[in-house]
C-alpha cells in the first residue's frame, strides 16, 4: 500500500515535521516496517480465511461463519504511533478491512498531513485492486458530537478507538446506548512487581531497565510501565536510589503535541496531591521543543491503597511511581486494587528463591492484565497471532478481544452468520462441502437437542 506514496522521504519527513519523531531509527526502520508488515499479514489472512472460524454440523446441517458486519467501522487512531495505529494504515484499520467492512476514518490533528498521505496509498492500492471506491473514508477535525453520532448512526457497523479515557468513553456510552459494538484502548499503567530477590540479585540493572523502558518514545507508549511495586527494605532502597539517580541524568524527549506538557504536570500533580513525593524531575522541561523532565515519585503502600484510584492516574509522558509496600500481603493488596491494565510484569530472583511470591502475586494480578509478563518490559508489543494487546476495563472496553495479532484482531468487525438447512448453492463456497476454497474449516459430526441444553 505505501508503496504508492509520492516518495517514503518525503512520507517520513512530514511525519518526522509533525510528531518530532526521530527518522531514524524509528519511523523508517520500525515503525514503517510494522505497518506494511500486519497489513500485509491482514491480506494473507483474506485470502486463507482462517479468521472466518467455518464450522459446519453435518448431522444437523448448521453451519456457521464470521462475515462483515454490513456497515462501515469508524476508526479513531491515537496521536503516538502516525503508521502503525493510524486510522487509515494501522491495525484496527487492517482488521476492518480484512474482515470485509468499509472504514471511516478520523485523522488525528496530531499529523493530519501524514494521514492524508496514507488516504491517498489507500485510494490508490483500491483503484488497483478494483475495490468500490468508497470502502475507505477519512475526516479531519470535528467537533466531539460527531463522534458520538457517527459511532451510534443506524448504518455504522462498528467502531475502534485508541486515545484517552475522556473520549473513549464518551464514545462507548453513545455506541451501546445505540446498540453498536466499539472496541476501545484507552488507559494503563502497566504495573511492574519487583520481588526482593530480583532486587538483590540485579537491583542496579533492573532500575536501568525500568528507567530506559520509562523513556522510551518520551513515555508516550500505551504499554509503558508508568507503576512500579517494590517491597520495604534495603534492596528497595538501593533500587530506588539507582533509579533516582538515573531518572535525573535522562534527557527528555520530545512529546507529541503543544499541549502535552501541560497534560503531563497535571498528572504529576494529581499524584502529588494524592500522597507522592517527587525523587527526580516533576517539571515542563526548559529545552526547545514540548519536553516534560523524566519523573519519577515514590508514596507507601498504605497511602496508595487509601487512594488507589488518584494514584493509578497515567501520564502521557516519562513519569514512574514506585509504591512501597510494607510485606507481601500489602503487595497483594495493592494488586487486588489495581485497575484493569493491557499488561502486568513480575521480575523474580533467576535462581527461583522468589517463587512463592511470585505465585501469590501472579494469581491476582493475572486477573488484572491482558498481558502478564515475566522478568521483561512491557513496552514491546510483537505483531504475533497469539498477542493479547487488550485487558479488562479501563484499559479496554471489552477484556476478550485484542487490537493487535491477526487473526484475532478481526474478529472484532465481524458478525457471526448462521446457515441452518440452507441449500449448498445458496451457501458461502466456504460453507459447501466440496469447500471449493480450499480455506480451514471445522466439522462436527454429532446432533444436538433441547435436551442438550440443561
Amino acid at each position: 500500500m505505501l508503496t504508492r506514496l509520492s516518495s517514503e522521504a518525503t512520507a517520513l519527513s512530514k511525519s518526522h515535521i509533525e510528531t518530532g519523531l526521530p527518522v531514524e531509527p524509528r519511523l523508517k526502520s520500525v515503525e514503517l516496517p510494522r505497518t506494511t508488515g500486519q497489513l500485509r499479514q491482514a491480506a494473507r489472512a483474506v485470502r486463507e480465511q482462517d479468521w472466518c472460524r467455518a464450522t459446519i454440523d453435518t448431522a444437523s446441517n448448521i453451519r456457521s461463519v464470521h462475515g462483515p458486519l454490513g456497515g462501515p467501522v469508524i476508526v479513531f487512531g491515537p496521536n503516538n504511533f502516525p503508521y502503525a495505529f493510524n486510522g487509515v494504515s494501522g491495525g484496527d484499520f487492517a482488521a476492518a478491512i480484512a474482515a470485509g467492512n468499509p472504514v471511516i476514518a478520523k485523522a488525528h490533528p496530531a499529523h493530519p498531513h501524514t494521514s492524508t498521505l496514507l488516504a491517498e496509498a489507500a485510494v490508490a492500492a483500491m483503484e488497483r485492486s478494483g475495490m468500490p471506491k468508497a470502502t475507505v473514508q477519512m475526516f479531519f477535525r470535528a467537533p466531539p458530537d460527531l463522534g458520538k453520532r457517527l459511532v451510534s448512526h443506524p448504518i455504522t457497523g462498528g467502531a475502534a478507538f485508541t486515545g484517552g479515557r475522556f473520549g473513549g468513553t464518551a464514545l462507548k456510552e453513545a455506541a451501546d446506548a445505540a446498540g453498536k459494538p466499539i472496541y476501545l484502548e484507552m488507559s494503563s499503567v502497566n504495573p511492574v512487581v519487583f520481588l526482593n530477590g530480583a532486587l538483590r540479585e540485579r537491583g542496579d540493572s533492573l532500575a536501568a531497565e525500568l528507567n530506559g523502558s520509562c523513556a522510551l518514545g518520551a513515555g508516550q507508549f500505551c504499554t509503558k510501565p508508568g507503576l512500579a511495586i517494590v517491597q520495604s527494605g534495603p534492596e528497595s532502597d538501593a533500587f530506588l536510589a539507582k533509579l533516582t539517580e538515573l531518572t535525573a541524568s535522562t534527557a527528555p524527549g520530545t512529546l507529541l503535541t503543544p499541549n502535552s506538557p501541560k497534560e503531563v504536570e497535571d498528572t504529576v500533580s494529581t499524584l502529588q496531591g494524592a500522597g507522592a513525593e517527587v525523587l527526580a524531575g516533576g517539571k515542563i522541561a526548559d529545552v526547545a521543543a514540548f519536553a516534560f523532565e523524566p519523573t519519577l515519585l515514590t508514596v507507601s503502600g498504605d497511602r496508595f491503597l487509601e487512594k488507589p484510584e488518584k494514584l493509578q492516574s497515567e501520564a502521557f509522558g516519562s513519569v514512574c511511581l514506585v509504591v512501597v509496600a510494607n510485606d507481601l500481603r500489602q503487595m497483594q493488596e495493592i494488586a487486588a486494587s489495581l485497575e484493569g491494565n493491557l499488561t502486568g510484569s513480575i521480575y523474580s530472583d533467576t535462581k527461583g528463591s522468589d517463587d512463592g511470591d511470585y505465585d501469590a502475586i501472579a494469581s491476582v494480578l493475572r486477573a488484572k492484565v491482558g498481558r502478564l509478563l515475566n522478568d521483561k518490559m512491557p513496552t514491546g508489543v510483537a505483531v504475533s497471532p497469539a498477542m493479547n494487546h487488550g485487558g479488562p476495563f479501563p484499559a479496554t472496553g471489552h477484556p476478550c478481544f485484542t487490537a493487535v495479532g491477526i487473526p484475532a484482531s478481526i474478529i472484532r468487525f465481524s458478525a457471526l452468520h448462521c446457515y441452518d438447512a440452507v441449500r449448498e448453492n445458496r451457501l458461502p463456497n466456504i460453507l459447501k462441502n466440496k469447500n471449493p476454497t480450499g480455506s480451514i474449516v471445522r466439522f462436527i459430526d454429532g446432533s444436538f437437542t433441547t435436551d442438550d441444553i440443561q
